[in-house]
């Protein structure tokens, strides 16, 4: 069974359509790498999945459950909306790190924001859920390498050790599925090596993941699939070895020539 079915997604922007029917599904534990040029919809498809965008027609599922039907209000209303989008996780390219808080505070605030909603005797058990926040977070920045950060400011930090906050930050939630958006683009080679060294990690881990990326050899070395979007649609897929080594279509053999 697939842990997220995509079916027919659309979405346009006035008269521009961005998505043209998307259709794809993972399994749980996978690494989804997508591909493509610049304006070919990748960055939307995320922002759909996370519901940052509403798609104009189609359907996502998570675990055979719908989350997104275009003809079913009932799953937009805002309830419905915050409920399902804990699902995903999203890390920016541009990080969007709180610049006002601590990395430590980085890391609970959301999550802090989601337990006075769905705890009714917050008030009362406040102390002890900051407690376990905090714990929570200790051991992230842990797992990241930045124990000794957590009472850094974002701009006390590199754009490496930034990203890795954020991605930290979408860990917090325990989202079923951790997407990425071109997370090293504003980074130099060896601060993206620190981040993709960090997304490997949690491929290891058994984290399912979709990652927008335009690091070829990320996407051929760390992938069990790979997509590649062009002018709104999944033009080619199939694993890495399919997609780097055996391209079938010819506007995927002249992006890889790039």
């Amino acid at each position: 069974m697939a842990l997220l079915r995509v079916e027919q997604l659309t979405k346009s922007f006035g008269e521009t359509r961005v998505l043209k029917g998307i259709d794809f599904e993972m399994e749980s534990g996978e690494v989804l790498s997508i591909i493509g040029s610049s304006g070919s919809g990748k960055t939307t498809l995320l922002r759909c999945l996370n519901f940052l965008e509403t798609a104009d027609g189609g359907s996502i599922y998570v675990d055979e459950k719908p989350i997104f039907n275009a003809e079913d209000p009932s799953l937009m209303t805002p309830k419905a909306i915050r409920h399902n989008r804990i699902n995903f996780g999203l890390v920016f390219q541009s990080f969007n790190l709180f610049p006002q808080y601590t990395v430590l505070q980085n890391l609970t605030l959301a999550a802090m924001m989601k337990a006075k909603e769905e705890t009714s005797d917050y008030s009362k058990q406040k102390r002890a859920i900051n407690a376990a926040l905090d714990k929570q977070a200790l051991k992230l920045l842990e797992r990241i390498g930045l124990s000794e950060k957590m009472d850094a400011y974002p701009c006390e930090l590199s754009g490496g050790q930034q990203q890795r906050v954020a991605i930290a930050r979408a860990l917090m939630l325990t989202p079923r599925i951790l997407c990425f958006d071109e997370p090293t683009s504003a980074l130099d080679p060896e601060l993206t090596k620190e981040v993709l060294h960090v997304i490997k990690d949690l491929k290891t881990a058994g984290n399912t993941m979709i990652v927008v990326t335009h690091e070829m050899d990320f996407a051929r070395n760390v992938s069990d699939k790979v997509i590649f979007m062009a002018k709104g649609i999944i033009e080619e897929s199939g694993t890495p070895e399919e997609i780097f080594e055996s391209p079938k279509s010819p506007l995927l053999k002249s992006f890889l020539k790039q």
